[in-house]
C-alpha cells in the first residue's frame, strides 16, 4: 500500500515538474523568437498586446485539454479550414522566427571566438533531436 501511494507520489511529481520544464521551454521558445513583438510591431496594435498574450495562453491550455482527453470537435468544415489557416499560419511565422534566430549562433560562436566549433554545436542539436525522437518512439510507442 505505502509502496503503491509512493509509486503514485512520484508520477505525480515527474508529470508536474515535466510539465513546467515544457511549459517553460515553450513561453522561453516564444520569448526568444519575439513572436508576439513582432506581430503588435507589424500589426502597429499595441494597444491589443494584451490579447495577442491572452490568445497564446488561452490557446496553449486548450490544446493541452484536447491533447489529454478524448473529448472531440464536430465542427463544419469551414470552420475547420479557418482554423487550419491560422495554424497554418502560426506555423509559418514560428519557422520565419526561427530562421532569423538562427542567425544568432554564428555571431555568438564568433564573438566567443570559437567559430571553427559551430559545426560540432548545431550537430549536437541535431543529434540531439534525433536521438530523442527515436527513444520516444521506441520506448513510448506502441506500434504493433
Amino acid at each position: 500500500m505505502t509502496r503503491d501511494l509512493l509509486y503514485i507520489l512520484a508520477e505525480i511529481s515527474i508529470g508536474f515538474g515535466s510539465g513546467l520544464m515544457v511549459g517553460s521551454g515553450f513561453v522561453a521558445f516564444l520569448t526568444v523568437l519575439g513572436i508576439i513583438p513582432r506581430l503588435v510591431q507589424l500589426s502597429k496594435s499595441n494597444e491589443w498586446m494584451n490579447h495577442y498574450q491572452a490568445s497564446v495562453i488561452i490557446g496553449a491550455m486548450v490544446g493541452t485539454y484536447l491533447t489529454f482527453t478524448e473529448w472531440t470537435l464536430n465542427i463544419p468544415v469551414l470552420i475547420l479550414a479557418f482554423w487550419g489557416l491560422l495554424h497554418g499560419i502560426f506555423i509559418g511565422m514560428l519557422a520565419a522566427a526561427l530562421t532569423e534566430v538562427l542567425n544568432v549562433f554564428p555571431i555568438l560562436m564568433k564573438r566567443l571566438g570559437i567559430d571553427k566549433e559551430l559545426l560540432w554545436l548545431l550537430m549536437a542539436i541535431v543529434i540531439g533531436k534525433i536521438a530523442g525522437s527515436l527513444f520516444q518512439w521506441i520506448i513510448f510507442v506502441d506500434i504493433l
